[in-house]
């Protein structure tokens, strides 16, 4: 995609700040850049970012897979924790 492309998809920025970031991305070896004539074609790198993020998502995949499991239980037990009614259900009864 062009910066032009990438303005079109974000009409919140600009595209002098796109450029800035895509400048960035390129330096970290995220994104790829070849020139077409008068326009430079901005492209993902997918395995740096894959190589990147790996480590991160490791590190708190614990975490997550611990707070849907949580999450499974309480929607299984319906509602309810530890015996005692959520305060929706409690606020259901009383509209009843």
């Amino acid at each position: 995609m062009t910066v032009g492309q990438l303005a079109s998809e974000f009409p919140g920025l600009v595209a002098s700040g796109i450029s800035k970031h895509l400048m960035n991305l390129r330096a970290a070896g995220l994104v790829s850049a070849a020139r077409h004539g008068r326009k430079q074609i901005y492209r993902l790198e997918p395995d740096t970012l894959v190589a990147d993020l790996t480590p991160w998502i490791a590190k708190y995949e614990q975490y997550w897979s611990a707070a849907l499991e949580r999450r499974r239980g309480l929607a299984q037990e319906g509602g309810t924790r530890n015996g005692v009614n959520s305060q929706k259900n409690v606020r259901r009864r009383m509209l009843k």
